[in-house]
């Protein structure tokens, strides 16, 4: 066991102890022992203050242990450059403009935009040859592709010059139609007939079709999947008789061909392009019956035709 120093209360024990020595010396009267008591009382209590910290001083503080060593740094994360800005592409070049034709009022018009080529077999066209109108009547057969079949009396495929330039392509047959079997022989057929005229054309000159080859019941518009149906006889008779100019009566017909939802006032008048031939759409005959104030812009749109084939024409019908 460690020894440990001594403390206040024995130094106090060690000077009482002393006192009463001293008393006992005096009363006995010894001087010597008084000398010697003295220097031993003197001396031990040098060395007990020795042992204490001076009156006033702060305790002596234990060493600060040694500070433990500092962990390594972790290490940074890379903290990803940002990419520099892709500087935007350029801005694709406008598509060139058609050349332009002069119209009947002496505006000039965008000629021709062409419509989106049509995906699929044509029906007649064997190893891509040009097929002919009787080969495509016969694909065609008693058609029973869409429900326009349940009604009718007769196909009405086309009539004209199987090699026209000019070909006028109507939406469907109408009653007139129906019974006989031949396009445009109603009430507006005749008008479309003096439109021919006044083109200087006959109607043995060109080709008249439709869209649709059965009577849509009620002469109603024909549905989606009945034009979808027929379209395919359409482009092949377009295909076999390759004219210079189409003319495309009304809205259904305009849109068929250049798959294009723009109605036809705003279609008409406008020089467009169907598989590489020269597209003009205008009002359809029954409309012009029905409002007889257009047929001056019908006019017009026929005018700028004549002026390809080069024709003069006679007065407006």
């Amino acid at each position: 066991m460690n020894e440990s120093p001594e403390s206040p209360e024995t130094l106090g024990e060690v000077v009482e102890e002393l006192r009463r020595h001293l008393l006992w010396q005096e009363e006995s009267g010894g001087r010597a022992l008084l000398v010697d008591a003295a220097k031993l009382a003197a001396e031990r209590s040098a060395s007990l203050r020795s042992m204490m910290p001076p009156r006033g001083a702060a305790p002596a503080k234990a060493p600060p242990p040694e500070p433990a060593p500092a962990p390594p740094p972790a290490p940074r994360a890379e903290v990803p450059r940002a990419a520099a800005p892709e500087r935007p592409a350029a801005p694709a070049a406008p598509p060139a403009r058609a050349p332009l034709a002069a119209s009947g009022n002496g505006l000039l018009l965008d000629v021709p935009q062409k419509a989106p080529p049509y995906p699929g077999v044509l029906p007649g066209v064997v190893d891509g040859e040009r097929p002919t109108l009787d080969e495509i009547r016969r694909a065609l057969g008693d058609c029973q592709r869409c429900k326009l079949c349940t009604g009718r009396k007769n196909i009405v495929f086309g009539v004209g010059n199987p090699r026209a330039d000019l070909v006028f392509v109507g939406e469907g047959p109408g009653e007139n139609e129906d019974l006989k079997g031949i396009p445009f022989v109603g009430a507006a057929g005749d008008l479309l007939t003096k439109m021919i005229q006044a083109m200087g054309f006959s109607r043995d000159e060109v080709y008249i079709c439709n869209v649709v080859k059965c009577r849509p019941p009620g002469n109603r518009n024909p549905e989606p999947d009945e034009i979808a149906a027929c379209e395919p006889f359409l482009r092949s008779q377009l295909l076999a008789i390759q004219p210079k100019v189409i003319v495309a009566l009304g809205k259904f017909a305009a849109q068929t061909l250049l798959r294009d939802s723009t109605p036809i006032t705003r279609l008409r008048g406008q020089w467009r392009e169907y598989q590489g031939v020269q597209l003009m759409p205008t009002f359809h005959p029954a409309y012009l019956l029905r409002s007889p104030a257009e047929k001056r812009k019908a006019w017009e749109d026929l005018q700028q035709v004549m002026k390809i084939f080069g024709k003069q024409g006679g007065a407006r019908t």
